[in-house]
């Protein structure tokens, strides 16, 4: 039998859904990160627009505020995942952004009124609102993306979060210095979100299937090549939660999404502050070299997309050993620069800011090797994976500080702050050598619909569309016309 040859146009509505997600993580991004520029222009107004209200806000209050979106975000990772799972992703995501965008448009009434205490709570307000939105995201791409495109698409769509590191330091900055000042940036964050949700309403569906603007022919490429039974899409899948729980690959993908949060928020938030006591540098008040490293994050998730669709086409790797590949150099690059920056002197500034600006750069590859692996595992779980690590990886930007906070008790002291490297960088290579040995790209046999109604299910792994290549042979289903 001939191979399938017809694959839809070569730009059809999976490509629209990637760009909403895209721009969905770029705005949500600028939304979340943000309050780093705003806090700055509320507590020195005289280096943004003096014409607006000034605070007296201890350091103590700004950590509150830097960290109160993570109260809220932690609490609804899981509940998205089940509610796209039982409500559809276009509804429960619609919200989730309509409802951070209220939150951002709310913000200066709110500081108006109560100060640090109430920025904090709308913060925490934000944080729910957003907590629902990257499990649907998961189980959006799983939906619309053929095996052999989901690596594309799913790193396309995830290279929002650089361009909202980006977009939220430099919009945020000018915004705040513009004639609409401080509360401009939230004002502009929600008119962002909302334009959002209007193009998601109008352009998004849940699946192919649904969609108002798809074609025939692409249809049959996305609903041919994910392999669905007949009643797939009128029905919910009941989830095997002892089977994810008991899952070595997942459980593996849990760890080093942990592992990875740890040495990328050391990276964040931590080496500015280090810069500044050992090195003497202000890394804060100077955009460019705050910027610099997202700016090479996003660059260089492009470089790691293109050398991975070569990879893939050509067959050099499976998909599995491209994750496994691009994971490492993602973490072990960084573990090492990690170590290297602790060591530097007075008179290596310029060292340290190439070693940061690689570390961050050259992290972004962790978004193809380990980020979107959800979505290898159970396709038709993804959100629920996506919830449950999200999850516990939230937990880890809130402990990170206080270690920090442990170790460090004063900021010039270079042995301190080097026990603080040394154990990121320990943690991004144990993290990544759990990937390496129970880590995988293939479809897990609890992923399998009628896995649970099966007495006896098969312990075999199946191979995954994207390490075969085969798609089905029957024709197009005509219920889903």
């Amino acid at each position: 039998m001939s191979a399938e040859t017809n694959k839809g146009p070569v730009l059809g509505m999976r490509h629209v859904q990637a760009l909403l997600i895209f721009l969905n993580i770029t705005t949500i991004f600028i939304g979340r990160l943000n309050v780093g520029v705003s806090v700055v222009a509320m507590t020195n107004a005289e280096t943004t627009n003096p014409d607006f209200p000034e605070y007296d806000w201890t350091e103590a209050e700004k950590s509150y505020i830097f960290s109160s979106f993570f109260w809220g975000y932690i609490f609804t990772q899981f509940l998205g995942g089940y509610l796209c799972k039982s409500f559809g992703v276009k509804s429960v995501m619609f919200w989730g952004v309509f409802g951070s965008g209220v939150c951002s448009a709310l913000t200066p009434l709110f500081i108006g009124f109560g100060e640090w205490k109430a920025y904090c709570g709308i913060r925490v307000l934000m944080g729910l609102a957003q907590g629902v939105i990257f499990p649907c995201i998961h189980q959006h791409l799983a939906k619309w993306s053929p095996p052999a495109e989901r690596n594309r698409l799913g790193a396309l769509s995830h290279s929002g979060m650089e361009c909202g590191n980006v977009s939220a330091m430099f919009l945020s900055g000018m915004i705040a210095k513009s004639a609409i000042g401080w509360p401009g940036i939230s004002y502009v964050s929600a008119g962002l979100a909302f334009a959002w949700c209007a193009f998601w309403f109008i352009f998004a569906a849940n699946n192919a299937v649904e969609s108002r603007y798809i074609g025939e022919a692409e249809l049959h490429y996305i609903e041919s090549s994910l392999k669905h039974s007949e009643n797939h899409h009128k029905t919910v899948i009941p989830v095997p939660w002892m089977a994810i729980f008991t899952s070595a690959p997942f459980l593996a993908l849990t760890v080093v999404r942990c592992c990875a949060t740890w040495g990328l928020s050391t990276l964040q938030a931590q080496i500015p502050t280090y810069m500044n006591g050992v090195l003497g540098m202000d890394m804060k008040s100077n955009a460019f070299f705050s910027a610099l490293p997202f700016l090479a994050m996003w660059i260089m998730s492009y470089v790691y997309l293109i050398t991975a669709d070569v990879l893939l086409a050509g067959n050099r790797l499976s998909l599995t050993a491209l994750r496994k590949t691009f994971n490492s150099l993602a973490f072990w690059i960084p573990s090492a620069t990690l170590i290297g920056i602790g060591f530097l002197d007075m008179d290596q500034k310029n060292l340290a800011i190439a070693l940061m600006t690689i570390s961050v750069g050259v992290n972004s590859g962790a978004t193809i090797g380990s980020s979107i692996n959800t979505i290898d595992l159970s396709p038709n779980h993804a959100s629920i994976l996506m919830g449950i690590v999200n999850t516990v990886v939230t937990v880890v930007p809130i402990v990170t500080p206080l270690v920090v906070g442990v170790i460090v008790h004063e900021d010039n002291n270079r042995a301190e702050w080097q026990i603080v490297f040394i154990i990121a960088a320990v943690l991004l290579f144990i993290g990544n050598c759990v990937f390496l040995c129970f880590g995988t790209a293939v479809s897990q046999p609890w992923d399998a619909e009628d896995y649970l109604t099966v007495k006896e299910p098969k312990l075999t792994i199946t191979p995954s569309i994207h390490e075969t290549g085969k798609g089905i042979d029957g024709s197009p289903k005509k219920s889903l016309m």
